[in-house]
Parts: structure tokens; sequence; C-alpha cells
């Protein structure tokens, strides 16, 4: 073992990272090397050091997998910084010790929910032909693994029996939490994120996730965890610690959602779903189908499959318009109204409109604006109803609201935690910040990245209860001869026009880790005073205890605190924060048009403005770490890791040009060093040539050769 450290020790010194990073990544595998309970790794350990993947293990073994919105998640893999047994069980070992501690003399119970995936080294970066303890292990695995751990701490177990062929979702476990009064639940999802991806997700006896300082709590106790207790799942259920979940539970929810419908006789839209391989049919489908809608699901998507085979560059996110091209054709042939999508945990919901002759994606904000304007209009509310948003949500939604007597609490962190806490506080104290009502007075809760939650009786976004709003909001403009295009065009004309922009840059690994920190202390230390041309007419550092969140309380709320806010006068904002749950950081921009200014003016001139001011500052971002992209490199997906960005723009574009200028056939050449960029590559550069085109102006036969190669 002496020898393997030194030769991987020499391997670390090789890249450019913090000291502290190689340091701590020798002391945790030293520690899994000795360890007898983790000697099943040690193969794939030594074929990685054989290998010389110095980055994959840095990045597997410098730190132990952080507790980020609410629990871990993460690529599943070997170390302590990737979901395995040894991250899942010494997480549920520490959720079971700080559940005992809370309820001391009394024993407690937990719902535990898990979704479809199933870890099968789809990027190949272990040895296929030694053992691998984590190789083919889902979500179910890791959930009987989370059960016998709780067994043996003696928490009792709510969770479907094996076999059913069936799963619950987020918001449904959510629901099942407070319907069996559990003190608390797991989910065992990484929700929209790629196929080998997996986490543990903790939630509270409320159906929510602790916010600070609590969740702070809860971190602790995990990181002091040095035995896991364990029992057979089989034992577990014997002992009556480990109980089937009953239909009366999944009856429930759905009632929950058809008890929030507003217009009953609303039901002439024809919606085609899908559900990307996910749990959104048990949700999604059955509420609509039980309010009285026609839904037809795409096939192709249906079937549960964890590698998520149909869906466009393995993500399973309906953030992603391409994610639904096959339930847009489906709708186009059968004549529907809408196609609706979820992630594979069923809370986020995507949404594509018929309108115009043509098929019209709406993005996280536009369908909140829309959603939030239909439930104020739909009926009359006794007291002015409560709008929640988070910060990053478009300001358009607190317009919407506003205009029509609502209260707005709209400037929360990220993460819809915080709006389960609002409504929390309007439950026991009839106050959130400076709203005050009750928590029947809850409208809804909406986030930018596709989140809406329309009942106090689930404390998570749900996109069963979104659909059920937007499919009523729909029938009643069919019957009008409109779509939601034109809803969502009244509220622009009601309260100005609002482009909303959303720039993620992936930094994978220690070296983006370090690259994130870098650029988050640089910024807040020397905050830039112009972007895009735009003087900065105010910065806010959301960290900052004489800001609107007062005092840090814990490291997990200066974690949800790391965000940093630019004012463009009243035009426009940027919003800077890296993701809680993805390698990435986060470039969020807002540009206003002026109040009654006309549509058809004010979209084509503040969606340029926006788009504009969002690449400047991930172009000035970017040059805080000394990475240097053209303008044309930036809008390659956000899928795509900004090192691929770097190649795209300093060797793939470069050598097609002059492959094409000798003539030389390209297409082999593409698709090689296009392998590195991830499923269905030629679709996750298409936007960023385009721009090339656009922007270099190259030779007209370079150009056609281009397109050809692109379909662009």
């Amino acid at each position: 073992m002496s020898n393997l450290l030194q030769t991987v020790r020499a391997g670390f010194d090789t890249l450019d990272v913090d000291e502290s990073f190689r340091s701590m990544a020798m002391e945790n595998l030293a520690r899994w090397l000795e360890s007898s309970e983790l000697v099943e790794y040690r193969p794939q350990i030594e074929a990685l050091a054989e290998g010389e993947a110095w980055d994959l293990l840095l990045d597997s073994f410098y730190q132990v997998i952080p507790f980020g919105t609410g629990g871990r998640r993460g690529p599943v893999g070997v170390g302590p910084n990737r979901i395995n047994t040894w991250t899942i069980g010494t997480s549920i070992q520490g959720h079971s010790t700080w559940l005992k501690r809370r309820r001391k003399n009394d024993s407690p119970s937990v719902v535990i929910a898990y979704d479809v995936r199933s870890f099968q080294d789809a990027n190949k970066r272990y040895r296929q032909d030694l053992p691998n303890p984590v190789l083919g292990l889902s979500s179910r695995d890791f959930a009987e693994r989370a059960a016998g751990v709780y067994a043996a701490n003696g928490v009792t177990v709510h969770m479907l029996a094996r076999d059913t062929g069936t799963y619950v979702s987020t918001p449904e476990l959510s629901y099942a939490i407070r319907h069996l009064q559990a003190d608390g639940g797991l989910n065992v999802s990484a929700s929209h994120n790629p196929a080998d991806d997996n986490g543990a997700k903790i939630y509270n006896h409320l159906g929510g996730q602790e916010v600070p300082p609590h969740d702070e709590e809860l971190s602790k106790e995990v990181a002091a965890v040095t035995k896991v207790a364990q029992m057979p799942y089989e034992q577990g259920v014997e002992q009556g610690l480990i109980l089937a979940l009953t239909p009366e539970v999944h009856a429930g929810y759905l009632k929950a959602n058809l008890a929030r419908s507003l217009r009953r006789n609303a039901r002439s839209a024809h919606v085609v779903f899908t559900g990307l391989h996910g749990t959104g049919t048990t949700t999604v489908v059955e509420v609509l189908r039980d309010a009285g809608f026609k839904v037809d699901v795409e096939p192709t998507q249906a079937p549960f499959d964890g590698a998520f085979t149909n869906v466009p560059f393995g993500i399973p996110n309906p953030e992603v318009a391409e994610s639904m091209d096959r339930a847009v054709a489906m709708a186009e042939e059968l004549g529907a109204d809408l196609v609706m999508a979820c992630d594979p945990d069923a809370d986020r919901l995507g949404l594509v409109v018929r309108h115009k002759g043509g098929w019209r994606f709406m993005n996280g904000n536009e369908m909140a604006a829309v959603v939030t304007r239909y439930g104020l209009m739909a009926r009359t509310w006794p007291r002015p109803p409560i709008v929640i948003k988070t910060e990053v949500t478009s300001s358009l939604i607190s317009r919407v609201a506003r205009e029509r007597g609502a209260k707005v609490v709209g400037h929360l962190l990220v993460g819809f935690k915080y709006i389960g806490e609002g409504i929390r506080l309007l439950e026991e104290v009839g106050r959130f910040y400076n709203i005050e009502g009750h928590v029947q007075d809850f409208l809804i809760g909406v986030e930018e990245s596709h989140g809406v939650l329309v009942t106090s009786a689930i404390r998570d976004k749900d996109a069963a209860g979104g659909a059920l709003w937007l499919a009523e909001a729909a029938s009643l403009e069919k019957e009008r001869g409109r779509t939601l295009v034109d809803s969502l065009e009244d509220c622009w004309r009601e309260v100005g026009y609002v482009r909303n922009a959303l720039v993620s840059t992936v930094m994978r690994g220690a070296t983006g880790r370090s690259r994130i920190q870098s650029i988050q202390r640089s910024i807040r230390e020397k905050p830039p005073t112009m972007v895009g041309g735009m003087k900065v007419t105010a910065f806010h550092d959301r960290a900052d205890p004489r800001g609107p969140f007062g005092r840090v309380r814990s490291g997990t709320d200066a974690a949800s605190r790391d965000v940093l806010v630019f004012e463009f006068g009243e035009t426009a904002r940027v919003i800077l924060r890296p993701s809680g749950t993805e390698p990435k950081n986060k470039v969020y921009a807002e540009f206003c048009g002026e109040p009654g200014e006309a549509l058809d003016a004010a979209i084509p001139r503040v969606n340029d403005a926006c788009r504009d001011l969002a690449e400047a500052f991930v172009i000035e971002m970017l040059g805080r770490v000394d990475i240097h992209l053209p303008r044309w490199a930036v809008r390659v997906s956000g899928l795509v890791a900004v090192e691929q960005k770097q190649h795209f723009a300093e060797v793939l574009m470069p050598g097609i040009v002059e492959r094409l200028l000798r003539d030389e056939p390209a297409e082999a050449w593409i698709d090689a060093e296009l392998v590195a960029y991830g499923r269905d590559a030629r679709g996750l550069v298409r936007s960023g040539v385009q721009a090339w085109l656009e922007m270099t102006g190259p030779d007209e036969a370079v150009a056609a050769g281009v397109r050809a190669l692109f379909e662009v």
C-alpha cells in the first residue's frame, strides 16, 4: 500500500490544484485502503492509479461529498466524494442518530422513496473486467441499504414493498411524510442529473428539507459517523421495522392535488405527456386523468428506465426543450394542445404549447407567470393570496401578482425548502418576513427551475398540481380561441415585457471546485463596475449580515448565501451563484422593457440586451480564473463543461475550418473530438456553431460545409 500511495501522491503533484486538496485526498485514500469494511473498492482504486487517472482519483477522494440542499447528490462511484454504499450508509446513520436525539424516548419513523436510476458507468470511468461494488446498483438497492441502517437503529421505515413495479415521486414522498405523521424521510434520487448520478435527500417531519441552522446540525451529525449499524432488509421486514406503504397514501396524494382544482368545468385541453422514463406517469398523468382531462402518454419515454435511453443528451430535465421533442411530434399527430414533461422524480414540470400553427416551449419563468396569473384570476379570494418565489426567479411573477392584489415574498434563496419554510411560518406564526397571513392564504410557490407548488398539503415542488392548473388555464383559453402563449403575452402587456436568461458554466472535479471558489472570492472582493457597457448601480452580497437574511447562522447558511447580485438601474440585474447540487456556476440575467411598450418592439430589443448582458458577465467571470472564451463558444450548451468549451473554441472549430479548406473529410475527426462532450454531442454544440457562423463571417464555402456538418 505504501508504494501505491507514493505513486498516487506523485500523480497528484502533477495537477494544478490547492495543496489542501491533494493532502486531504491522500488522507482519505489511505483510510479507504486500510479499512476492512471498504476492501471491495480496492481493485478499482488500484486500477485508477495504474491508469494514471489522477484527476478522477483526486476528485473522488479530496473531500467527503457534502450536504447540499438537504442531502448528498453527485456521481456514483468509488471514494468518499461519490455516491456509494459508504456515503449513503453514513448519511442514514447520522440521520438516525439525529432523529433519535430529537425524539428522545420515542421510536422515530421515516418514509423512503426512490427513483428509477441504475449505475451502469456510462462514461466507462472504471475497469469493466474488475469487481466494482457500485456497478448495477439501483436507487432501490440504495434505498434498501438505507432501510437496513434505519432499522438497525430502531427507526421504523415506510416504503414500497419489493417488486411493486412502481415508484414514489418526490412530491408524493412529501405528502406521505405528513399523512403518516412520520418524523422524516429519505429520497434516493438525483432528480434531473445524468443517469450515473444519484443521491440521498433528507426530509423533515413537515415534508420539506431542513433550513439553516437545523440542516447544519444534521450535517455535523453525519460528519461525526465512524461506524454504521446495518440490518439486512429482509430481517427488517420480518421484525416489523420496515413496513409497506399502502395504496391509501397514493390515493390521498392524488386527492390533495385534485382538491386544488379552481375551475372544474375547464377540461377541454388535450395533453400529451412524457415522464422521460421517470415517475411522472404515476402523478401528473393520474391527476390529470382523474380530473377529467384527455391525456396521451408518449410511449418510447414511458418505461421506467434508469439509463434514460430515449432522452436527448441522456439528461432527463424538462428545462431542456429537446427532451420533449418526441412528445411534441406525437402531439402534432394527435392534434393535442399541450405537451408536458417531468424529470425522473416528478417535481419539475416542462411545458410546450401549440400556438399559431407551431409549438412554443415555455421556460420556468414564463410558466410560473402564467400559472400564477391563472391562480389569481380563476376565482375570487376572501383575503389577499400569498405568492412565494426565489430571488433568481423572474420579477415578472411579482409584478403580475401585485397587479392583481396578491402579497409577495420574492427574495428567497435558491431551494424549494425556503418556500416550504415560508408555508410553515404562515401556518405556525401567521407571518413570513414582512407578510402577514394564514396558511390558507398561500396560493402558489414558484422557482425558475420549473418548480411549482399549489397546495400546502405538500412542502416540495410538485409537477402534478402545476399541471392541473395549467391544463385548466389552457382549457379556458381554448374556449376563447386562444392559448397559454396569449396568457403570457397578457402578462407582458399588463406589467411590461421581462426577459430572463440563465447561463450555466460546468466546472468539474477538484480543479473546477477551486475555480468556482476563486470566481466567487474574486468577484466578491472586487465586483465589476461595468458589464457589457452597462454601469453597475448596486451590488449586494447575500452573505452580508446587514442584508435581508441577517447574520449567517451556520456553515450551510453561508453556502446557501453565496449569492452575488448586481443591479443596473431599474432596467436589469445579474445574479451569480454556484449550484448547490451540480459542479457549476449559474448566471441569472434579467432585462426589463418599458411598461406600455409594444411587444413587437420590446421583445427583440430586450431579448438581445438580456443575452448580451448574460454573456458579457460570463466572460467577465471566467476571466477571473484566466479562462478566455469567445462569445460564440459561451453559447455552447450549458450541459457542456468549460474545458470542452475551450476545446470547441481552440481545437474543434479551427480544425473543421482547416479540413474544409483542404477539402478533407471531417466527419470521423469531429466524432472522435466530440466523444468527451457527452451523448448527442453535435446537438450540444449546435448553438455554438450557429453563433460562430453569425459572429465570425467565414468564407461562404466553409460556412456551407459547417452548416451541413451540424445541420444548422
